[in-house]
């Protein structure tokens, strides 16, 4: 899979030891939209998907994720890789760790109906709703989200691989 690009903040070269937490998300157009979460509670858009588990395939986690978050059934047969995003920052929770994350995201499509979606305790308290939004939207909320327990990488990370998608053409319409 490609590197869309890297997020690497090189501000931990006093750090001794690491977490790594991948994570898989869906890519999912529609009539010039894409299908995003957006959290009520802080106003900001994510791809669906979250955390691959301990010998979890990354595909696997998307679909599972995106069912759960937005309550979309991918279409296995229509999944195919976009890229992936590479983090490296100190953690938030702990001065002496590095946090690595690989973010990789999976043009796909989903089932007409959706299904109940079944979230997490923060996913529920951040009111976790599916929007087919415009990626114009999605961009500028994002950049302008200004309280959140999330470090502003999250928000820019999404920003620009839907900056990508609509550079490399994904929003034409037929």
């Amino acid at each position: 899979m490609r590197l869309l690009f890297s997020m690497d903040l090189q501000d931990y070269d006093d750090c001794d030891h690491r977490f790594v937490r991948n994570s898989a998300r869906s890519v999912i157009l529609q009539g010039g939209k894409i299908a995003m979460i957006h959290s009520l509670q802080y106003d900001y858009y994510k791809f669906p998907g979250g955390g691959i588990e301990d010998g979890e395939d990354p595909v696997e986690a998307m679909i599972r994720e995106t069912r759960e978050e937005a309550g979309l059934v991918v279409v296995p047969a229509s999944v195919r890789p976009y890229g992936y995003v590479h983090r490296a920052q100190r953690s938030d929770r702990d001065p002496k760790e590095v946090f690595i994350q690989d973010n990789f995201y999976y043009l796909c499509d989903a089932e007409a109906d959706a299904v109940a979606q079944k979230l997490d305790g923060y996913e529920a308290k951040e009111q976790y709703t599916l929007a087919w939004v415009d990626p114009l939207l999605a961009v500028e909320k994002n950049r302008s989200v200004r309280e959140s327990p999330y470090h502003r990488l999250m928000f820019e990370r999404e920003a620009r691989v839907l900056e990508l998608l609509m550079e490399e053409g994904y929003f034409k319409q037929p």
